[in-house]
């Protein structure tokens, strides 16, 4: 019988990423289409490498009977041929983040791990165009920038997401194809959670209204705006390391760049100094810039992490907040 197209895409994906593989793969598993079929499409192409696969489905623990489905996602990754099987379970604190932000924390934390121990390289992840036009709409909605919009990254060692050119439509018919039964995470349809509002409701609208491919046009638009986000992270990168001294940052360097690049110089510095990431916003940024480019002395900022930003001189100097009694 012909290949199934979905198996044989799934497969094409897959082979890329094992493409001179010499150590073994781990692939995250959830029970859901899009991990099962990515778990069978390594199976058979790290077969003709001889490289092998370490299957692991992550137990968050966030819902009734949690720890059953854990294990039967074992006996189906064993059932597909993964050489190792595990379940890690893992405990979520949100701490001022939703609950999804938190569960993916640890869930790559506890991979990460997995790695580590096992040797492997890389770590596959099941993510599809669907959940890259997903998160490319979410973005939008935040306000969170052009990294945000330019949505997942196709890899960030030791992770791939190999199925990013894939739809999770390809992904359930090469289940179906190869007689694999999904598991339908009632996550995924829960409408608290704001990513499932976007799949069921938002997503559906926008192709009804403005046609078919809009899934498709969001990803392509993630994936022109990552060139342009890499290519000014680098340069960044490069004035920051320029200017960067152990006593400030040397602002002559900083004069003449674009805004775009500017900025981005300024939270690495901020960053490198201790100031809290969770909690620091372009309005933080912003400021610092400003006091990047004036020569006034007598204005400070204060940043999240209880640093004080303030210009002496050619340098723009942070510097722990003074505790006054």
């Amino acid at each position: 019988m012909p290949l199934d197209p979905a198996v044989a895409a799934v497969r094409s994906a897959v082979r890329r990423d094992l493409a001179g593989a010499t150590r073994p793969v781990v692939v995250a598993c959830s029970g859901g289409a899009d991990s099962l079929a990515l778990l069978a499409g390594t199976v058979f192409e790290a077969g003709k490498v001889a490289v092998p696969v370490v299957g692991v489905t992550v137990d968050h623990g966030l819902q009734e009977g949690s720890a059953e489905q854990a294990a039967h996602v074992v006996e189906q990754m064993a059932t597909l041929g993964a050489d190792e099987t595990m379940t890690v379970r893992v405990h979520v604190e949100a701490r001022g983040r939703g609950p999804e932000a938190a569960a993916r924390e640890a869930r790559y934390a506890v991979l990460e791990e997995v790695a580590e121990r096992t040797g492997a390289a890389p770590v596959l992840l099941g993510h599809t165009l669907d959940d890259q036009a997903e998160t490319v709409l979410l973005g939008l909605a935040r306000g969170s920038g052009g990294r945000s919009i330019a949505g997942m990254r196709r890899a960030f060692p030791p992770f791939s997401r190999p199925l990013l050119v894939l739809t999770r439509a390809q992904t359930e018919q090469a289940c179906r194809a190869q007689g694999i039964t999904w598991w339908d995470d009632p996550h995924n349809d829960d409408p608290r959670f704001a990513r499932s509002r976007v799949r069921r409701r938002v997503l559906p609208v926008l192709e009804a209204e403005l046609g078919p491919g809009v899934a498709l046009a969001l990803a392509r638009t993630a994936d022109g705006l990552r060139e342009d986000v890499a290519a000014l992270d680098a340069w960044a990168a490069a004035v920051h390391q320029a200017a960067c001294h152990d006593d400030g940052l040397d602002t002559g360097p900083l004069d003449g760049l674009p805004d775009a690049v500017l900025h981005r110089v300024v939270r690495l510095e901020v960053l490198a100094r201790g100031a809290l990431d969770a909690d620091l916003t372009r309005g933080h940024v912003l400021a610092v810039a400003r006091l990047a480019r004036e020569t006034r002395t007598d204005r400070e900022i204060q940043l999240p992490g209880h640093l004080t930003a303030r210009r002496e001189g050619p340098l723009l100097r942070l510097r722990p907040t003074a505790v006054r009694g």
